[in-house]
């Protein structure tokens, strides 16, 4: 399992059918309301109709402030926009779902992930639901987006919610570098370490043994939670996701140019708007020089592939 090779990719030229599924949840009238997620939707449509010629009519827009039940974002029509986004994909279509509302998470149960937590986003009815069932799980959202895909099929995915830097659990993900994460697998090792020769110089050997061998099972464990992830969760598709921040992050309900938004997704878009023609790591760190000037929270790019940061980004 260890040595398995990605799947091979093929690249959308995005040339082919274009479909949008836009979600915007401002949960009115609860004690968690947000201000700006309805504001992301206007603005992501009006973005991708003037710069990627998206078509309104093939594009389904979820918000709660709908009055046709359809178009409310539940959790089942939630899942039933991902599914109709996705449906009869062929090579060359390029397919865009955004999402701006809460995340969360939730215990990871089947081992993907390193940090022991699934990510997850909250449909509005998420509270009729019995624990965190309500929730949308990003193992979910993988199956459902992803996995059907053929290859050189695009999906582009923007999530401006908290803890959403994998929310559809894509294996690969890039610094500002452009260079390629591996995983969390160090994270742990300074503090760690750190504990280890705490322990050394206080005279508890056992203490600093302890300290050690605990690190190297996390890396270890870490090390094939990472093997597998990219063993079952890449794809021949070209599937490219930019976030909101990182995993333990949060994400700003924002105020920007005299109206309520999501930071993420003010950032992405007027980083586009200001300059179309960018390479992803360039729009990676457009998007996060913007950020930075107000929020704390650091956008993620990840990709079901091993991907060129340095081709032009398209949608």
């Amino acid at each position: 399992m260890q040595n398995q090779p990605p799947p091979k990719f093929q690249l959308s030229n995005c040339q082919g059918r274009k479909r949008a599924l836009l979600i915007g949840i401002n949960y009115f009238g609860s004690p968690n309301e947000l201000k700006g997620c309805i504001n992301d939707v206007k603005n992501v449509k009006e973005f991708l109709t003037t710069y990627y010629n998206f078509r309104p009519e093939d594009m389904v827009i979820l918000t709660d402030d709908q009055k046709d039940p359809r178009f409310i974002p539940t959790r089942q029509n939630i899942l039933e926009g991902m599914r109709w986004v996705v449906h009869d994909a062929r090579p060359n279509d390029s397919f865009f779902v955004h999402y701006s509302g809460h995340g969360g998470r939730v215990k990871d149960t089947n081992g993907d992930e390193d940090d022991g937590w699934d990510e997850t986003i909250y449909p509005v009815d998420h509270q009729r639901y019995p624990g965190t069932s309500g929730q949308i799980v990003d193992d979910e959202m993988h199956e459902i987006l992803v996995r059907p895909l053929p290859p050189g099929c695009r999906l582009t995915a923007i999530f401006d919610s908290c803890h959403s830097g994998t929310a559809l659990d894509l294996p690969y993900v890039y610094s500002t570098a452009g260079s390629l994460k591996e995983s969390n697998l160090f994270k742990d090792a300074g503090s760690g370490l750190l504990s280890a020769s705490k322990a050394y110089v206080s005279g508890d050997l056992g203490g600093a043994i302890s300290s050690v061998m605990s690190l190297g099972s996390k890396l270890i464990s870490g090390k094939t939670v990472d093997d597998r992830v990219k063993q079952f969760k890449s794809s021949a598709a070209d599937v490219i996701m930019f976030s909101g921040c990182k995993d333990q992050q949060t994400s700003a309900d924002a105020f920007e140019a005299g109206r309520s938004t999501g930071a993420m997704s003010h950032a992405f878009t007027t980083a586009l708007r200001a300059n179309p023609n960018q390479s992803y790591l360039q729009l990676l760190n457009s998007v996060r020089q913007i950020l930075r000037e107000k929020y704390s929270q650091r956008p993620q790019l990840s990709s079901s592939h091993p991907i060129d940061v340095n081709l032009r980004f398209i949608c």
